[in-house]
Order: C-alpha cells, then structure tokens, then sequence
C-alpha cells in the first residue's frame, strides 16, 4: 500500500478551512479522512473514524471527531463535529456508562447541538494523548485480525510498534480497555483491534496517515510472506442471469417481508467472488461470521446459497430455511441478556450463488450497493485468511450482541413509533 498524501492538494485544504473560519488543523484532518475514505482498501461506507484535537478560539481543549452518518471519503466540516475533550476525558476515571449514556455524554458536550452524534468510538480517540487519530478496517488488517491467537505475530511483525487489544464490542467497554492498554505502552504508535481493526495516532495528519499506510503494508508484507496473495477492489466481469434474478426477487417479496414491494438486487462476479463461492466447505466458512464486526448490521451473520440452476420453488424453499436457521439464532441468543431483544426480520441481505456470484439485497438500490462493496471487500479479506491460516472472526454471541445492539434496537423503536 503506497501513500497518497499530495502537498499541494493537503495546502488547498488548509486555504479551503481558512477561508471558511476553520483552523488548519481541522483543513488537514479533512484532507487525511477523504484519502483514506477513497481507498476501499482501508474503509467503506462508514467504516473507520478519524478526529484532531485543537484548542478553541476561547483557549478550551476540543476534538473534532466523525459524526455518524458520513462518509470519510466526501467528509466535509461539518461531520467533524467538535466536542468539548476535558469532559470526555473525565469519564476515563467515572463510573462504568452504559452505551446511551455514553451517547449523551457525547451529545451533551458537542458545540453545536444540531451537529450529528460523534462515532461511538469517540472516547477512545480522546482517551489516546496525540493530535490525530485514524481508524481503519483495512482489507489486510482484517485477513490477520481474523486469525486465532495473532498476539505474537502482531508483536513479532510490527516490532512493538503496535498494541494488542482482545476483542471487546465498540463502545464505553472498548474505549476503556484500549486506553488501559495504550496506558502500559504509551510508546506505541497504533492499536490493533483483535477481529475488528487498526488505529494509528500521532501529532501531525501526515504523520497519522503514512503510519496507517506503513502499518497496513507491513500486514500486506506478512501476507505475501506465506504466499497469500491479496488482490485489490474487483469489478463485476459477468453478468447477471435475468431469470435468476427475478426469481430470486420474487422469493424475497411479499407480505411480511422487508421487502414486501420489490427487493432491490446487486449483482457481483469477479474472481475473487467465484474463488469464495466454489469453495468445498463453503458453508462452514460462510457460517463462520463477518470479517469486521458492525458489517453484521447491513450483511446480516451469514449468507443463504442457492445453486445457479435453482427454480422458483428452490429459492422459495431456501428463504424458508434461512428464516428458520435466522429465528433459532435470534432463539438461542436472545436469552443469553438481561435485555429483552426486538427479533429484527430474518430475510437474508447476502445470496451466495454456488460457484458464480454474489446478489447483495436491500430496501433501494443504494442499500443493496453498499452491501455488495462490503462482500466485495469480504470475500478477498475471508480467501486470503484462510489461505494464511483460518478465517475465525467474533463468534456467534458476540456477533448477535452487536447485530442486536442497544443502540441499534434504540433506533428500531424509534422508526416502529414514527
């Protein structure tokens, strides 16, 4: 992976701040975000965060940090929104928060009041005591970070330079513990996020960037060390059959279903695709889990496979099966918490087609592309872990804690009421 930090396009970002009254800082934490958002090899559609902290035109410490609902890759100011540090910091020493009222925390402390919610991961950009700080869900990060027991190999291949930290859920929790593990190595130079990702920090935008550029190709490097070849974005080189597609369609429509109207399809072949879909255990592998855990919210845990050849009351069967296979999950888990859980729909947004393909569904279009991206970008991840060793993401509690996450059930509620 090779830098794309340009200083003439970095200088016109901090001309383009000044002259909207914003500091050079928050110019180049722009700058950084949209390089990084517009390699779909680092993020995709809201994967990943980034944030500066600055000191007001009052002298207080702030930090800018993603609003929800942007994309890194067209980030403007205003979703960098500013939040007030010391009162972020001061929940470091409090007691345990609950993720809503980590939430309004966050909330309660950002300058303006209309400005979106800052990622959940907010308190751990300003647990960490450096300007910049950038997340990312890099396609090599994740072949590693899917692995079983990479403690040693993260030390062995970083050379100290990167912390490890266990997989715990995105919130209150992880910014906690990862502050507690920066705190005993408070040389590091990132964090790496066990079955999710990597964070990299430092005092200028340049230097934050190029060491996330640095440390994803040292992963490429340990990668192409065992042979494993990791290839980049592929675009579709087949097209869709017709008849399958409206049977497929058709199959995932009707009363009942989320998509009761239409269903709309993206359709995706490309090697790396075909490589995943012919695979002989393709259904142990697929039943394994997500490569990063929040793609759980858009993919849901596993894909339904159908054959190429599948007739109308095949595909109908499999949708039966999965909603089956999708209720005894939601059966076996729902009771593992205190919390009661609203079932969301059990249809399927992934279709594998054995050997071929990949249809991604959703409500609209936009969604049913946003989720191919991410099964784009999961195939190579999941081909290349289990050409280094084994794909072993989050298991299946943990995934459904985060599919059925407080806050994502907070906003289920919201949209049942409206």
């Amino acid at each position: 992976m090779k830098s794309r930090w340009n200083d003439i396009e970095a200088d016109r970002y901090v001309e383009a701040a000044g002259a909207a009254g914003h500091s050079e800082a928050l110019g180049l934490r722009i700058y950084t975000s949209r390089i990084i958002g517009g390699d779909p090899d680092l993020v995709l559609h809201g994967g990943g965060n980034t944030s500066v902290k600055v000191t007001g035109e009052d002298g207080s410490a702030l930090m800018h940090i993603k609003g929800s609902g942007w994309d890194l890759d067209t980030i403007e100011a205003p979703g960098l929104p500013a939040v007030r540090l010391p009162e972020l910091l001061a929940a470091r020493d409090g007691p345990r928060l609950s993720d809503p009222d980590m939430v309004a925390l966050l909330r309660a402390n950002l300058l303006d009041a209309s400005a979106p919610n800052p990622s959940v991961e907010a308190l751990l950009h300003a647990f960490i005591p450096h300007d910049f700080v950038d997340h990312t869900h890099a396609t090599a990060i994740l072949a590693l970070a899917d692995q079983p027991e990479m403690r040693d190999t993260v030390a062995r291949i970083y050379s100290g330079r990167v912390a490890y930290v266990p997989y715990v859920m995105p919130g209150f929790d992880l910014s906690i513990e990862a502050d507690r593990i920066f705190q005993a190595q408070p040389d590091c130079e990132g964090l790496w996020l066990e079955n999710h990702g990597l964070f990299t920090f430092a005092g200028t935008a340049r230097a934050s960037y190029e060491l996330m550029i640095e440390f994803v190709d040292i992963a490429e490097q340990e990668l192409a060390r065992k042979e494993v070849v990791l290839t980049g974005p592929q675009p579709n080189d087949r097209v869709a059959d017709a008849g399958l597609t409206a049977r497929l369609a058709k199959a995932l429509a009707g009363p009942g279903s989320p998509f009761e109207h239409a269903a709309a399809v993206d359709f995706r072949s490309t090697p790396a695709i075909r490589t995943y879909a012919s695979r002989g255990d393709l259904e142990s592998v697929s039943r394994r889990g997500t490569v990063t855990p929040d793609h759980v919210i858009r993919i849901k845990p596993w894909p339904m496979i159908i054959e190429p050849d599948a007739d109308a009351d095949e595909i109908a069967a499999a949708v039966e099966r999965y909603r089956a296979e999708y209720r005894a999950y939601f059966e076996r888990n729902s009771g593992l918490t205190p919390i009661a859980k609203t079932m969301l729909d059990a249809y399927p947004r992934v279709v594998v087609v054995r050997g071929e393909a990949m249809f991604a569904i959703g409500g609209n279009a936009k969604a049913a592309r946003i989720a191919g991206d991410l099964c784009e970008q999961a195939t190579r991840a999941i081909n290349a872990a289990e050409s280094y060793g084994r794909f072993t993401p989050i298991g299946e509690a943990d995934l459904f804690d985060m599919e059925y996450w407080v806050l994502e059930q907070a906003k289920l509620k919201v949209n049942q009421a409206s």
